[in-house]
């Protein structure tokens, strides 16, 4: 019985490593997002909102994916989870906890260009509101959000 027990315990450690390995990091954030960049410096912005709205493999991996914003007006131009807010101004809409986070990637991206902040949100491969910190990069008018779900 101790045998089966401690094999279990094994398989459940090999499990949530894999698992674990699986999910996305703050690299694999930063590389989206510049990929994004690129595409927007090549063919434009308009072009990386079809993209984004399409769910394209190259921005959209499951839990990790790009939005677009605008960084003047705070309006939303493409999600690939979540169309029901593109066309809106949700920049004072809090979180789950209060924070006021897409006014602080409007200030970051303003001041630094680039940068992390974190915040609750929904994940769409678990349906559950889970921390989540994402990395911003402003190109020209617009701001690419590129986020991870903290474990």
């Amino acid at each position: 019985m101790k045998l089966i027990a401690t094999v279990a315990a094994v398989c459940l450690a090999m499990a949530t490593n894999a698992a674990q390995a699986n999910e996305p990091t703050e690299k694999d954030a930063i590389a989206m997002a510049e990929r994004g960049a690129a595409l927007i410096k090549s063919k434009g912005k308009d072009e990386m909102m079809k993209l984004i709205n399409a769910k394209h493999p190259d921005y959209v991996q499951g839990s990790l994916y790009v939005d677009l914003r605008d960084i003047k007006t705070g309006i939303v131009l493409a999600h690939p989870y979540n169309p029901s807010i593109v066309g809106k101004d949700l920049t004072d809409v809090p979180d789950a906890n209060g924070k006021k986070y897409r006014r602080e990637i409007i200030e970051l991206a303003a001041a630094k260009g680039k940068g992390w902040v974190d915040y609750q949100y929904k994940n769409p491969t678990t349906g559950k509101i889970e921390p989540k910190t994402t990395y911003i990069l402003r190109i020209d008018d617009v701001v690419l959000e590129a986020g991870i779900y903290k474990k």
